[in-house]
């Protein structure tokens, strides 16, 4: 049986794909759109949060809260572009460079040290990445990249987010990527703007909720299990994705793109083994 810990990545993990294939069924809305409406949602939820546990609503670290929300808007929008454009498992397996792009960015931002076995790691997979776009000419060029630098956000807003764990409660981390992005996905939208028609309303809603969901489990499991344990586990979700993919959305993999999503993932994991062994030794 699974632990608790492993249950709750497990269902994270379950919804966030949801989340994803809601975001692929709505082709026709923006990107920055659907990020305002997911924005609406997730701060109506936080907001009652922190209203409840009598937390400081603003936070303590302004400017760097500021910069979690830039950031994560920056991620956010980026991914739903390229789960648009990209196949889907293409897309969400780009989203996994995060934790790389994190650690170099913790080198400089954090002070944070990377041995010479990461360097491979990271290496390892970025030839998986060459591998998924150079040899299959199905994947949009532009796109591509629009997923990478999606990866590079996720991997500045992480950093971020490590800077306030001192300082801030989690709830009002979460909290500020709405309040930061709901403005300005707003005036964004406003030129852009596409009305959804009748079950994109219910599809939008859906999104929110979904992410929530996917959040507050993702949250759980992190308390309850180490991070290595529940961080192996939400890899699962490119296996989700590649499903997903071939059969609601008929997205075909060649070998060599399998190859290179494989490499992705194989990089990333040893890095995070490796750091976990680190530890342990420390």
């Amino acid at each position: 049986m699974f632990s608790k810990g492993v249950k709750h990545m497990l269902l994270a993990g379950l919804f966030f794909s949801l989340m994803n294939v809601g975001v692929k069924f709505l082709e026709n809305i923006p990107a920055i759109e659907i990020v305002f409406f997911r924005s609406i949602v997730t701060l109506c939820i936080s907001v009652v949060m922190i209203y409840r546990l009598g937390l400081p609503f603003l936070g303590n670290n302004k400017p760097i809260l500021i910069l979690r929300g830039v950031f994560g808007l920056g991620a956010l929008s980026l991914f739903f572009l390229s789960i648009q454009k990209l196949p889907f498992a293409t897309a969400v397996t780009l989203q996994q460079l995060a934790p790389i792009f994190s650690s170099i960015f913790a080198l400089f931002l954090l002070k944070e040290r990377l041995r010479l076995p990461q360097w491979l790691f990271f290496a390892i997979s970025f030839a998986g990445v060459v591998l998924m776009k150079g040899f299959n000419n199905d994947i949009p060029h532009l796109y591509f990249w629009v997923g990478v630098l999606s990866a590079v956000f996720s991997g500045l807003a992480y950093n971020m987010v490590r800077k306030l764990k001192d300082s801030d409660h989690p709830l009002v981390v979460v909290m500020y990527f709405p309040l930061v992005a709901l403005p300005i996905a707003g005036v964004f939208s406003y030129f852009t703007w596409v009305q959804p028609q009748g079950w994109e309303w219910l599809i939008l809603f859906g999104v929110g909720i979904a992410t929530q969901i996917a959040q507050v489990n993702l949250t759980k499991a992190l308390q309850l299990e180490e991070l290595g344990k529940v961080s192996i586990v939400s890899y699962l979700s490119i296996v989700y994705a590649l499903f997903i993919g071939a059969i609601f959305f008929e997205d075909h993999y060649n070998v060599l793109t399998i190859l290179g999503i494989f490499l992705v993932v194989l990089g990333v994991l040893l890095n995070l083994w490796f750091t976990k062994e680190k530890k342990a030794s420390a």
